[in-house]
């Protein structure tokens, strides 16, 4: 095994835009706008925005718009989709909507393609009209997709061109909960980022999976693997706890379907949750790194040693903005040290 450290590898950010108490929409674009910019500024590789749909505490629905507003208020940083659900959409109204991006911003837009709905069933249903285009046909649906970029590759009708969007080379990555996409990212010699953020357990198996099926393309000559992983980073351990009880309502909020906005540190989670979703929680959220400087350092090289990524995909969810730019001040110091 590698003896990879900190400053060896890349680090990007996902953002799921959002919406706290008290605030609005409008205010976590704002919010968004700003943190693109200062991750931006403190060297992170990429910024992803995540498809969800019908949760009112996330805002960033219409991905490739939000993809948009973040590209043209910053200069560098590759900016992308952390990921659209591709069975949500026909392929060639993707292929021309990230088309668009690259054409408006040039080689800096990710196109990161997952397969579940980003939602419930009856809002699948509703974005979909019938379900029938269900995740089963992912892989159809990746092909179909990766044809309109690439005409010569396109085993569908060719006389459908995808404008702008043909002949455009656009990164495709997958991502995946599980180890059904891990497997097809290695099958396409694609590059593959797993969800260790909320589904920790599943992490070594998907990636094992991942590097023993994979096949060298004319996209990757190796593998390539990057990890979501929730970070709640501050000053002393303390106050990265207290911020983390945020993260932990959001959860415990999906557990109870309550759809509540993005909830203010509590004092004391006891209060909050019982036993049982405390154990839950617990299993979701395992992987989380939650501490000061020196915390979040040994834990975040335990989990690349474990892992052995190319590239971790930052998740802060935290409730005030200033200390979630702190967050990722606090990351940047350990990355570029």
């Amino acid at each position: 095994m590698s003896n990879k450290q900190l400053s060896d590898i890349k680090y990007s950010v996902l953002d799921l835009a959002p919406v706290l108490e008290g605030g609005s929409p409008a205010q976590s674009f704002k919010n968004t706008v700003n943190l693109a910019q200062n991750a931006e500024r403190l060297g992170f590789t990429r910024y992803w925005m995540a498809e969800h749909h019908n949760m009112p505490f996330i805002a960033s629905s219409a991905t490739a718009v939000a993809i948009s507003h973040v590209a043209h208020h910053t200069t560098s940083i590759r900016v992308g989709s952390g990921g659209i659900m591709l069975p949500n959409h026909a392929p060639l109204i993707i292929a021309e909507q990230f088309g668009t991006l690259e054409t408006l911003f040039p080689d800096r837009i990710d196109l990161g393609l997952g397969r579940a709905p980003g939602t419930d069933q009856t809002t699948a249903h509703a974005l979909r009209r019938n379900l029938d285009s269900h995740a089963e046909n992912f892989p159809d649906m990746v092909e179909e997709l990766r044809g309109y970029f690439n005409p010569s590759k396109s085993t569908g009708l060719r006389s459908i061109r995808a404008i702008p969007g043909e002949g455009l080379n656009i990164p495709i990555w997958l991502l995946g909960s599980s180890g059904f996409s891990a497997q097809l990212a290695g099958q396409l010699g694609l590059p593959f980022s797993f969800a260790s953020h909320f589904s920790p357990n599943n992490t070594l198996g998907a990636l094992d999976l991942y590097r023993r099926k994979f096949t060298p393309s004319e996209v990757l000559e190796e593998p390539y693997v990057m990890v979501g992983v929730n970070v709640i980073a501050a000053d002393t351990d303390e106050e990265a706890q207290r911020l983390a009880t945020s993260l932990y309502q959001q959860f415990l909020n999906l557990v109870r379907n309550t759809n509540m906005l993005l909830q203010p540190p509590v004092d004391n989670m006891e209060e909050v949750w019982t036993e049982h979703e405390k154990h839950a929680l617990q299993q979701q959220l395992g992987a989380s790194i939650i501490g000061g400087p020196e915390k979040v350092k040994r834990e975040l090289q335990e989990f690349l040693d474990s892992t052995q990524a190319d590239e971790m995909m930052i998740i802060s969810q935290i409730y005030d903005h200033e200390a979630r730019v702190r967050s990722y001040e606090i990351v940047s110091e350990l990355m570029n040290n």
